[in-house]
């Protein structure tokens, strides 16, 4: 025995209990006992490199390339993405990809390259391959934005899975983005990421690594373009990034680096180049549309573990109405389960539970639940027999049902690689509906099991079905959370079919938004917290999944009014706007901390239900372009190498840039604003970028600026669609596109797009249209007048 495994167990049962103390021990053993049994044992492994050419073979949209001791299968696909796989790998099975692999570009030229190599030639790229296996994606004009080197496996003598390592260059000036929700960033320093999605177990801060919800999908800005790389792999794996160093003028520049490890798997890569907005574009085309959320799910959540009662309730409902604060939806945490079982109600503490969604629903406030993935392992629990007699449930390599412990206690756990097993879960999601329940909140589902020592998840060893190829969990792991997703979106289609569902969920992977969101999960109450709340967002957008948040205000501990007010603040301006907190934290109500805080809380939420309209354009536009909500301020000049050092500041949409305070005590900040005129939303002061300027953040506010010429739909005074239209400076001319969603349903709606331009000392919006411009067909409100005719 490991002592401290040992001095670990008996920590374990001190610090939760008896019961569950010595279910996490055991469970613990059990997994290792499990791993040790069934998983190969560590012996003497082969390295393997490609070797040089042997000879070629054109196909469609490129070719194979075969080589002394591998093949190399590569094309361009009529998106523009381009894809290669390393012996034999082909882009399907994928559970990336939506819709199968792309159609290969015809028009797309395999020639050969110098010194022995070969190239790929297209419209928008060219794919260098050399004698040796390496791999260079260059732009039409030569200039090369990434060299993958040639790769070298390590091969268990037996068969098996093998380890593979992929070593890669890009310009000196590149900074890297993506791989998911992490904490650092959004810009991603030197250092090593972990790609397995990982409960940590505790609040989190930037530094903590990994999280909740790991992707290999890297966003590389650099002066020469942007390119977003994939590997689709879904293997426990580390991505080491090393950033270039330039040679002050010394002609000696250090490339920046990638260094790719995988415990197995295919290796095979998906890359797209352009614009950050073609980059995405291409990206939601290979990888599916993300959903587009129902309307009330853009407005402001209120959360808690431990609101207890129905009385509870009711009180924060009723405080929130005294007080005249929007809110649009209410979630319950495991606490409104009977002994924490899934898709069951306490009917003590809820007897009306329907009842209740029901009132709230009048007052246009929303249930959302909390499900658990892990099922009580007892016979009489509904959802256990019912998975048990399907065959439901994760089995080990013996052919036994894997347990572990989560909150029920002993708990089994549902195959979601499984078609039969996910169409059984979606259906048992009637039975929230029936509760009254409008949308779907996915927890613990990395999966998590509690475990007094070694990862807190099902054994490696574990099978799944995976669709019908079989496998374990070093495969499925990274999934799980994707494929509980899909049940349930594809259960509520079935079960509601007029309705758009809504699911978001703590963990996930690649083709994440294709069902739903993400959040931040268990953030750590102070200020790093709050940047590390910024960072996920922004990251998360990056790597195509365009709906998440924090919890507001920390999920642990107790926020300082400043702290919980400049974060109230930051998340009026993100797409998931969720306040939460754990049992043992302090309140999150803006009336408990203090009338002044009350005052400025009111403000920010108002705020976010004018923008409402705002936010579901932004949402139907992401479905249709792939781009996100909230983006980086270098999204429309990633060849301004300052914004690409921006990490304080985001733009929301195309018309506003939102620079939160960040900071203990800061009254005012620094802004680094792109290029063109920028308006201060409050004052109209106009700045004209691009520069760096000095502006005023009192408590009362953070600062926000709207892009002169642009077109913002909002919510009037009277509760229907307003313009309201930012002037653009003299000479110039803007304009900006409005989709007006008819309700939550499934009706495409039109993009309305409108233009606006000076017409003598007047200023004219119109509506354009195949028949020519027309009116508005809403009022239009039009600011920073004074400073776009130039006057003072």
């Amino acid at each position: 025995m490991d002592g401290r495994d040992l001095v670990r167990s008996v920590k374990a049962v001190g610090s939760v209990g008896a019961a569950q103390g010595l279910r996490t021990v055991r469970s613990a053993w059990r997994r290792r006992r499990a791993d040790a049994v069934a998983l190969p044992r560590p012996e003497a492994e082969r390295a393997r490199v490609p070797g040089c050419v042997t000879e070629v073979e054109p196909g469609p949209g490129g070719g194979i390339v075969r080589f002394g001791r591998s093949e190399l299968r590569i094309f361009v696909a009529v998106n523009g993405a381009v894809f290669w796989g390393w012996d034999g790998a082909g882009p399907e099975p994928s559970y990336a990809l939506a819709g199968g692999c792309p159609e290969p570009d015809p028009r797309v030229v395999l020639e050969p390259d110098t010194a022995g190599g070969w190239r790929v030639v297209a419209e928008r790229v060219t794919v260098g391959v050399s004698r040796h296996g390496a791999v260079e994606v260059r732009t039409p004009g030569g200039v090369t934005l990434r060299r993958e080197l040639p790769p070298r496996w390590w091969e268990p003598p037996g068969g098996g899975a093998a380890r593979w390592v992929q070593r890669s260059e890009v310009a000196a000036d590149a900074r890297f983005f993506g791989l998911g929700g992490r904490a650092s960033g959004p810009r991603l320093r030197d250092g090593t990421y972990r790609l397995w999605n990982t409960d940590p177990q505790a609040a989190f801060r930037p530094g903590d690594d990994p999280l909740y919800l790991t992707m290999p999908v890297q966003v590389v800005v650099a002066d020469a373009g942007t390119h977003l790389v994939f590997h689709d792999n879904t293997w426990d794996g580390t991505v080491t990034l090393r950033e270039g160093a330039e040679g002050a003028g010394s002609g000696h520049d250090r490339a920046g680096a990638s260094v790719l490890r995988m415990d197995g798997g295919p290796l095979r890569c998906w890359v797209m180049v352009g614009t950050p907005a073609r980059v995405l574009l291409t990206w939601a085309s290979l990888t599916g549309a993300p959903a587009v959320p129902p309307a009330w799910a853009l407005g402001h959540h209120h959360a808690r573990w431990g609101f207890g009662t129905e009385e509870e309730v009711r009180r924060i409902v009723a405080g929130y109405q005294e007080r005249d604060l929007p809110l649009d939806a209410v979630h319950l945490d495991i606490d409104h389960y009977d002994e924490h079982q899934v898709f069951t109600v306490d009917q003590d503490r809820f007897p009306k539970l329907p009842v209740l969604a029901e009132e709230l629903r009048r007052d246009g406030i929303r249930l959302v639940s909390i499900v658990d993935p892990a099922v009580k392992a007892a016979p009489g629990n509904a959802v256990y027999d019912g998975g048990t007699a399907r065959d439901a449930f994760v089995r080990d390599a013996g052919g036994r049902v894997v347990r572990g412990v989560v909150w029920p206690g002993e708990a089994v756990f549902p195959d979601f690689t499984h078609a039969r097993v996910r169409e059984w879960w979606g259906g048992l999601y009637e039975e929230r509906l029936g509760q009254g329940f409008s949308g779907f909140w996915h927890d613990m589902n990395e999966p998590t099991s509690f475990t007094a020592f070694g990862e807190p998840t099902l054994p490696r060893s574990a099978r799944h079905h995976l669709e019908g190829r079989g496998g374990d969990h070093r495969e499925a792991h990274n999934v799980y959370a994707l494929c509980m997703a899909r049940a349930a979106y594809e259960g509520l289609r079935a079960l509601v079919p007029e309705e758009r569902p809504f699911v978001f969920s703590r963990s996930g992977w690649a083709g994440m938004q294709r069902y739903g969101g993400t959040w931040s999960g268990d953030v750590a109450t102070d200020w790093s917290g709050l940047r590390a709340s910024l960072a996920l967002v922004l990251g998360l957008g990056l790597c195509g999944v365009p709906y998440s948040g924090p919890d507001v205000g920390g999920f642990d501990g107790s926020p300082s009014p400043e702290l919980y007010l400049r974060w109230l603040q930051l998340g009026a301006y993100l797409p998931l706007f969720r306040t939460h907190a754990s049992l043992r934290a302090g309140r999150r109500e803006p009336w408990e901390f203090g009338s002044e805080v009350l005052e400025h809380a009111r403000a920010a939420l108002v705020e976010r239900r004018r923008l409402l309209p705002y936010f579901v354009t932004l949402a139907h536009l992401a479905r249709r372009t792939g781009a996100p909500y909230v983006r980086p301020v270098w999204w429309p000049a990633p060849e301004d190498r300052a914004l690409r050092d921006c990490e304080d500041a985001f733009l929301l949409g195309d018309c506003l840039l939102v620079a939160p305070v960040l900071d203990e005590g800061a009254v005012r900040r620094a802004v680094r604003l792109p290029r063109g005129r920028w308006y201060d939303t409050v004052t109209e002061r106009a700045y004209d970028g691009p520069a760096r300027v000095v502006v005023d953040a009192p408590l009362s506010r953070i600062p926000v600026f709207a892009r002169a010429g642009a077109v913002l739909p909002v919510r009037g005074d009277d509760g229907g669609l307003e313009l309201e239209v930012w002037a653009p400076a003299a000479g110039r001319s803007g304009g900006g596109l409005v989709v007006p969603d008819a309700g939550d349903g499934w009706e495409e709606p039109e993009i309305e797009r409108y233009a606006v331009r000076w017409q003598g000392p007047d200023l004219v919006v119109e509506r354009e249209g195949e028949e020519g411009p027309a009116e508005p067909a809403c009022p239009v409100r039009v600011r920073g007048l004074a400073a776009g005719r130039g006057q003072p």
